[in-house]
C-alpha cells in the first residue's frame, strides 16, 4: 500500500460501537485501513478527552486521514475541528453518520458536549441521517450539515444508523465514503 493511502479513523459514539455495528464490521474487514480512535471512557465521555484522543490519532497517523464518525463521534469531530488544530490539515474528508443532537438529549453524561459546534469544517464532509433517528430530527441533521458545510444525505427510515438498523456491513455507506466530496449522488441503503 502506498504511504499516501488514507487511513480511516473510526470514531464511535457514546458507549462505543458493538460487534454488529457497521463501524466495527468495517474495522474487521479492513484492519489495515480502518483504525478505531479509542476513548478512555465510552460510558462517561468528556469532550476534552475525546477531542484530545482524536487529535492524537490524527497526528500519529503520519499520512492523510479520513474520519468515519457516528453519533457523538460526529459532535467530537465538530468540537475538534472548531479548535483549528494544525493536524486538521491532514484530514481529507469526514463521513459523519447520525449526528446526535446533544443540545436536546437529556443524558447527563453528554451535557459536557453542549453546545454542538455550528462552524464550517475545514475539510469535505458528508452528513448522513435517518429520517426517524430518535437522537436527531431530520431538520436538525440538515442544520448541522449546513453549518458544517457538509453534503447532506437522508438515508430514510433507518433509525440511528447503527446495528439495530439492519444494515450489516452497510455497502451504501462504503459508497458514500468512496464518493466523499462529490455531492449530488443518490445512494440507496
Amino acid at each position: 500500500m502506498a504511504a499516501t493511502a488514507p487511513l480511516y479513523l473510526v470514531l464511535p459514539g457514546y458507549q462505543g460501537s458493538g460487534p454488529g455495528h457497521w463501524q466495527t464490521r468495517w474495522e474487521r474487514e479492513r484492519p489495515d485501513r480502518f483504525h478505531r480512535v479509542e476513548q478512555a471512557d465510552w460510558d462517561h465521555p468528556l469532550v476534552g478527552d475525546w477531542v484530545a484522543a482524536l487529535d492524537a490519532a490524527v497526528t500519529a497517523a503520519g499520512r492523510p486521514v479520513v474520519l468515519v464518525a457516528h453519533s457523538l463521534g460526529c459532535v467530537t469531530v465538530a468540537h475538534w475541528a472548531g479548535g483549528a488544530p494544525a493536524s486538521a490539515a491532514s484530514v481529507t474528508g469526514a463521513l459523519l453518520v447520525a449526528p446526535a443532537d446533544i443540545d436536546t438529549a437529556e443524558v447527563p453524561e453528554l451535557v459536557n458536549f453542549r453546545p454542538v459546534p455550528q462552524r464550517p469544517l475545514p475539510f469535505p464532509s458528508t452528513v448522513v441521517s435517518g429520517s426517524d433517528d430518535p437522537w436527531c430530527t431530520p431538520d436538525r441533521a440538515r442544520a448541522f450539515a449546513a453549518a458544517w458545510g457538509a453534503h447532506f444525505v437522508d438515508l430514510g427510515p433507518y433509525g440511528h444508523i447503527n446495528a439495530d438498523s439492519g444494515l450489516g456491513s452497510w455497502p451504501a455507506g462504503r459508497a458514500l465514503l468512496a464518493d466523499l466530496g462529490e455531492p449530488g449522488r443518490a445512494v440507496q441503503a
